[in-house]
């Protein structure tokens, strides 16, 4: 039987952030749905490549390898595929020995009722409309933009990196700084650095990563020589002296980041690009960029940041 799901840390995806469903899309959108069924019936055989959240998804389920006994971690597939198009999608998931056995197919609609259903923590999809009614529920989710899919198998690490107002923290500071000026939005940090910030769209998602590294502190406790899976990144435009109250909120939660970069305005990709995280997350588009191309990055359309 498996794992009760509301002990579990779940991440929810659609098919078009785990695969490649490019050249499916294109039928779709110039065939219709009967040619897009007729497609996905001739090539159901035919294995999916691996789309821009295949590498973070394959890293993040390999943490049930590492405490079988738990099984910690689990993905969900929601998609608006019908069950009989989505054949192909779960063949494709055996085939890359993917561990997903739960899903939901509907046919069309829109997957973002059942975010809580199935107890996720986030919901990644290509699908901006899908997210965004996602966010305005108040569910965790984010647009899957696109990127180069690396996934060196060599590499068996899960680099997970975020930004920090309207992501981690809800956008309280975000609005100070819009409506103010630099200067202005210092001294409110300043003055409230003692004053942890509320929590935004992905806290419960860090907090739940920060509960797996301790289970993995305690696995370096018992046997030197274990090999961590995970590992965390604050990226955040804010410098000294706003850093403070950010440091005062993940004491306050109880959790911790392995990096934390105050960057000041810097571009973020010259961080990201020596990090290569296997996803970042950030509420404003123009932070999501990557001069290689090669940095999975996800847009959180929350708050301020996002609004006009």
């Amino acid at each position: 039987m498996p794992y009760p799901i509301e002990d579990k840390l779940v991440i929810a995806v659609a098919s078009s952030a785990l695969f490649d469903l490019s050249e499916s899309d294109h039928v779709f959108r110039t065939q219709g749905e009967k040619a897009y069924r007729k497609h996905q019936e001739a090539h159901l055989n035919v294995p999916l490549e691996k789309g821009v959240a295949f590498p973070f998804v394959r890293r993040f389920l390999s943490i049930n390898q590492r405490f079988p006994d738990k099984s910690p971690v689990e993905v969900v597939l929601l998609s608006r595929n019908s069950a009989i198009t989505g054949k192909r999608v779960f063949r494709s998931i055996n085939h890359h020995a993917l561990d997903i056995t739960r899903a939901a197919f509907l046919e069309g609609k829109s997957p973002y009722p059942y975010i809580p259903a199935f107890n996720a923590s986030l919901f990644l999809s290509k699908n901006e409309s899908d997210v965004l009614q996602a966010i305005d529920y108040g569910h965790p989710a984010g647009t899957v933009l696109p990127s180069h899919v690396v996934d060196d198998e060599g590499d068996t690490e899960l680099r997970i990196a975020f930004d920090f107002d309207g992501v981690i923290a809800d956008d309280a500071s975000e609005k100070v700084f819009k409506a103010g000026t630099l200067e202005a939005f210092q001294e409110h940090e300043t003055s409230r650095a003692h004053i942890p910030h509320s929590p935004g769209p992905l806290a419960d998602l860090f907090r739940k990563l920060s509960h797996l590294q301790k289970l993995e502190d305690k696995a370096v406790d018992e046997d030197a020589n274990y090999k961590r899976v995970l590992r965390t990144g604050i990226v955040t435009a804010r410098n000294a002296p706003s850093h403070e109250r950010v440091i005062t909120t993940l004491e306050h939660w109880g959790v911790d980041a392995n990096e934390v970069f105050f960057l000041g305005g810097m571009k973020k990709d010259r961080i990201l690009s020596v990090l290569k995280p296997h996803m970042f997350f950030d509420d404003q588009r123009s932070h999501l960029e990557s001069e290689a191309g090669n940095v999975p990055m996800v847009h959180i359309p929350f708050g301020v940041a996002n609004v006009g």
